[in-house]
């Protein structure tokens, strides 16, 4: 058993280093339900400038990042359409019918990715009988996607559509500092190819509270009255902002790394019987599943992980989710993949 506990649960669970730490605790605060908070201006500020928008506003987690969003652009009886297996339709409790009355319509895809006609075929036409197609939704990096990147080029196309059609498009991109990362092409090329945006500042850059919602000023205004019907307006907000302004300065580019150790794992483990591993590891996110014929459902496997000091997800009925982060390092690595060898080989 490892002495060390190997979390690869999530990127949620980084934890601030002292450096972040001391930038938070020394952070200057205000009101900033009144606007008064001069970090939290100056997150919102510098994010809208490094996403070549207009304007960003901070907001407590990426569900109300997508929620606010899903407000600011629909309404009871409208319809969006949204990548299938995407947070925003997964995970999220339902919320865009429950807080919005909105109806979301999913498009097919593989590991994130889709086809330009899935979406432009289920463009509603003008209908009395339909709901009205107000948005189209792109997940990027894609979670259950195994951290896929939707391509440069492809997002290009959709933006075509969206141009034709006036139909805006989102983007939750919880990770995209992990697609700019990995392909080295600037964030601002990326945005500029949406009308907004999300990103989180929990996962891979370590801060430990919150995402932005970035786009227009008008936009933004609609999300910050969102924000506040949803409960998320904040006071001295200034204190996990700091994080949040000190992750984006300093943690992007060490994102490579976790990249790094994702593809180092995979590698690792696709030589291990009893393993299928996905051929894409994009980022750093990996899917590993149990071929039929092992001797583990993942449940028990996962105890056993937990016992040698391994800590994964089940996101399926034969498949576990490991995410690299700031937290791991490549002893690491190492280690987990010479745990999953001795397990396997030992059931064989």
């Amino acid at each position: 058993m490892t002495t060390r506990r190997i979390d690869l649960r999530s990127d949620t669970v980084t934890q601030p280093t002292d450096a972040m730490r001391q930038v938070m605790a020394g952070a200057p605060v205000g009101d900033d339900v009144m606007n008064e908070d001069p970090t939290v201006i100056e997150l919102e500020r510098y994010t809208a400038e490094l996403m070549g928008k207009d304007a960003a506003v901070f907001v407590p987690s990426g569900t109300m990042a997508n929620q606010a969003a899903v407000r600011s652009y629909a309404g009871p009886g409208d319809e969006i359409l949204a990548v299938d297996q995407c947070h925003l339709f997964f995970y999220e409790a339902g919320s865009a019918a429950g807080l919005s009355g909105v109806q979301i319509f999913p498009v097919p895809a593989v590991q994130g990715i889709f086809k330009i006609e899935d979406f432009r075929d289920r463009i509603r036409p003008e209908d009395l009988h339909f709901p009205v197609t107000r948005l189209f939704w792109v997940e990027n990096t894609h979670n259950r996607g195994g951290g896929r990147i939707v391509p440069f080029e492809l997002m290009k196309q959709l933006k075509k559509l969206s141009d034709r059609t006036g139909i805006p498009i989102h983007v939750d991109g919880a990770r995209l500092p992990n697609a700019s990362a990995a392909t080295g092409i600037p964030l601002p090329r990326w945005t500029a190819l949406c009308d907004s945006l999300s990103i989180c500042l929990s996962k891979g850059l370590g801060a430990p509270v919150g995402s932005l919602i970035v786009g227009s000023e008008t936009f933004i205004h609609k999300c910050r009255r969102a924000r506040k019907a949803f409960g998320g307006g904040m006071r001295q907000a200034g204190i996990i902002a700091a994080g949040g302004l000190y992750a984006l300065k300093n943690n992007l580019q060490r994102l490579r790394d976790d990249h790094r150790r994702a593809s180092r794992l995979a590698e690792g483990l696709k030589s291990i019987p009893g393993l299928h591993i996905p051929p894409d590891v994009d980022t750093n996110i990996v899917m590993i599943d149990l071929d039929d014929d092992t001797h583990f459902d993942v449940p028990s496997f996962q105890d056993l992980l937990q016992k040698q000091g391994v800590l994964m997800f089940a996101v399926g009925p034969r498949r576990l989710r490991a995410v690299t982060h700031l937290g791991i390092d490549d002893q690491d690595i190492a280690a987990t993949i010479s745990i999953f060898k001795t397990l396997l080989t030992r059931a064989a």
